[in-house]
């Protein structure tokens, strides 16, 4: 069962400090947000049960672990395909190399932003995984040239 949370001034201060540092301890976030321990303590909680926040990570850069090569693509599947939609889904979700999956207006049905080592790997994930998924008529891909703005932080404040 979800818990329905108020998303207050200060539910919103909570959570944006812990976007910016989602490490720190109960104390430091009462600090950072002027409350005391225990009632921030029991509104984080609060924010967990609602699924308001989703889990805490670590943000890796890519590049440093070898995933030089980001990828836009737009994908489009055949609209009379039997189960194509629930097919793509399924391999995206299961995909290691797909960061992000959109279902989209314009273009392409999809827009699936995509890592890998280089341009062989990602023509391999291509011909392995998409290609070979029944239903996807076409891709269009753009290669990222360098990152303008990278944000994970929503605007909350």
């Amino acid at each position: 069962m979800t818990l329905t949370v108020t998303i207050d001034r200060v539910a919103r201060r909570i959570a944006a400090a812990l976007q910016r540092d989602g490490r720190q301890s109960a104390q430091q976030l009462a600090d950072n947000v002027g409350l005391s321990a225990t009632p921030v303590w029991r509104r984080v909680k609060e924010l967990e049960a609602s699924g308001v926040i989703r889990g805490y990570v670590a943000l890796l850069d890519r590049e440093k672990l070898g995933l030089s090569i980001c990828v836009l693509a737009h994908v489009t599947l055949v609209r009379h395909s039997e189960g194509a939609v629930e097919q793509f889904e399924a391999m995206a979700k299961s995909s290691p190399e797909i960061m992000e999956c959109h279902s989209t207006t314009g273009e392409g049905d999809y827009l699936i932003k995509v890592v890998a080592p280089d341009m062989k790997a990602y023509d391999r994930f291509l011909q392995d995984k998409v290609f070979k998924t029944p239903g996807v008529a076409n891709v269009r891909s753009s290669v990222v040239l360098r990152e303008v703005k990278y944000e994970t932080a929503l605007p909350v404040d």
